[in-house]
């Protein structure tokens, strides 16, 4: 029964990473310094913040269901 909760959000846990926003739309702008809105403290909002919370709450909840995993066996 856990392991499949735990394939479930892991699965989940896959795809809404994909659909995270990109913030650095150009690898070499890192290095360069070409992109100036990769460290600015924008708030998420909308969508994004949904993303982002959900992110956190089936990371947790992947980590916890693995740990319970770990213990029963």
């Amino acid at each position: 029964m856990l392991e499949t909760i735990l394939l479930i959000v892991s699965v989940l846990l896959i795809a809404i990473v994909l659909l995270q926003g990109n913030k650095a739309t150009d690898g070499a702008g890192i290095i360069t310094g070409g992109n100036q809105e990769l460290f600015q403290n924008m708030k998420e909002r909308g969508i994004e913040l949904f993303i982002s919370r959900l992110t956190l709450v089936l990371g947790i909840l992947f980590f916890v269901i693995s740990y319970i995993i770990f213990l029963i066996n």
